[in-house]
């Protein structure tokens, strides 16, 4: 059986899929175990070389990848494009990092001991990745725990299950033995079942998830039923403070970018700028007329710098919070409900106030709220008024207060005088609070990816009290 996925701009079959259920699951599960019991005896040089190669046939497919988001979620070729180098990269870099994952000799108290801490693989890793970002992030679910000695097991999302299973086809010319790279692809329907079953496969040693806080949510628990450790990279409701000293030249760049590139569906989007009030009213005349010279346009003709949402949903979500801020007293600078399809044009509105859905609720589209503060203390108590934590931004002159307000937001990831939207394959991406746990990324993904242990051996003879 197969699933189709449709075209959000047009309707029509952009893609059809393996319709898998959870009977299927045991088979693969043992499948990817027996893969990796050949790739975790493989030294790191070896795996290097693979990585290396799933690298090039990724960058090989860039017609058919940006073919493929374009078709199944709406994105703009750039958009496809930024994917695909990012990914190409993780997958590089994490090629490089196959004879980094290293131990270390500890002092031990007992004359004649050597103790070592060693790192090893863990077994089959389960990569749950999601649409918004196919390629990267469909890459970051797999490419570190590859580099490990980890076998992998993708499950696709179902919004862009061809995406997703290009990654899939790379990886395989690299020359993985059989079984070490696998992927899932189901009907969303039976979605609920078939990541249930993946969890529960005793096989199956450790999970990570992208993807919304209420999903991350339900696989930390079932998870937890095993004792399986979970990395989530979840929600987000960025913050990005300008303070009274800012350069707000740049801080507009950086927040367009922030708010609008991928039409604002990315985790790291800035969903909240928050203003000293001193310069609120000229930032927020310069950030308009930026805004208003960012069309939305069809992603296919490649000629505006917005293309398409995911879905009406997504449209209905954003026009709703954006009703609702303004029915309680803020401003429409730019933006209106004139679409009845998913080409949504850039929304920008001005003051907004906690008590608004859109100073909490994470839009995921084209919509940023300007957020007015006293001064840079009243800031920073409105950045850390959310539960999520996963990027922020400030933007100062001075360098030094820059830092110092950097470490008063609660994020894993603050930026000063760039965009909320930034990643390195090298660097520790993660967040706090309901933003997720754990770290993807460079030496600090090989934490979540090898199991650390402990291992002695003597060089004297024993002396035991009985």
């Amino acid at each position: 059986m197969t699933f189709q996925r449709l075209n959000p701009m047009t309707g029509e079959v952009a893609s059809s899929a393996q319709a898998m259920k959870a009977g299927d699951i045991p088979a693969i599960a043992e499948k990817a175990q027996a893969g990796f019991v050949q790739w975790s005896r493989l030294g790191p040089n070896a795996r290097r070389a693979v990585l290396m190669k799933a690298a090039d046939a990724l960058q090989a497919r860039k017609d058919a990848f940006v073919e493929a988001m374009m078709g199944e979620i709406g994105a703009t070729a750039g958009w496809a494009m930024f994917n695909l180098a990012l990914a190409a990269g993780m997958v590089r870099e994490a090629a490089a990092i196959t004879t980094q994952i290293a131990g270390e000799v500890i002092p031990s108290d007992h004359d004649g001991t050597v103790a070592l801490a060693l790192r090893e693989p863990v077994g089959v890793m389960l990569g749950i990745a999601p649409w918004n970002a196919p390629i990267i992030l469909g890459v970051r679910a797999i490419a570190v725990p590859l580099a490990c000695g980890n076998s992998v097991i993708l499950k696709a999302s179902e919004q862009c299950p061809r995406t997703h299973a290009l990654i899939i086809e790379a990886f395989a010319e690299a020359g993985f033995p059989e079984g070490v790279v696998n992927v899932v692809t189901n009907d969303p329907a039976d979605a609920g079942e078939v990541v249930g079953a993946l969890i529960d496969a005793p096989q199956v040693k450790r999970i990570n998830f992208t993807g919304s806080t209420a999903v991350g949510k339900i696989i930390a628990k079932r998870a937890a039923e095993h004792l399986k450790p979970v990395l989530l990279e979840l929600g987000g409701k960025a913050p990005m403070l300008v303070l009274h000293d800012a350069d707000l030249d740049e801080a507009v760049k950086a927040a367009a970018f922030g708010a609008y590139m991928n039409q604002g569906q990315i985790c790291m989007s800035t969903e909240r700028i928050i203003v000293v009030e001193s310069v609120a009213d000229e930032f927020a005349r310069k950030f308009a007329e930026k805004v208003k010279s960012m069309p939305v346009g069809d992603p296919r003709e490649g000629k505006t710098p917005l293309g398409a949402v995911v879905d009406r949903k997504t449209v209905d979500h954003c026009y709703s919070l954006v009703a609702d801020a303004v029915g309680k007293g803020a401003v429409l600078l730019t933006g209106g409900d004139t679409t009845h399809n998913v080409l949504m044009p850039a929304h920008l509105v001005d003051k907004v106030t906690p008590e608004m859905k859109l100073f909490r609720d994470e839009s995921f589209g084209p919509v940023v709220g300007i957020i007015r503060s006293r001064d840079e203390d009243h800031a920073i108590e409105l950045a850390n008024d959310t539960e999520y934590g996963l990027s922020s931004a400030v933007f100062t002159k001075d360098t030094a207060r820059g830092l110092k307000v950097a470490r008063r937001i609660q994020a894993g990831i603050c930026h000063i005088n760039a965009s909320t939207v930034s990643d390195e394959p090298q660097m520790p991406f993660g967040g706090m609070k309901a933003s997720g746990y754990g770290r993807f990324g460079g030496k600090a993904g090989i934490d979540s990816f090898t199991e650390l242990r402990w291992v002695t051996f003597e060089t004297e003879p024993g002396h035991y009290p009985i």
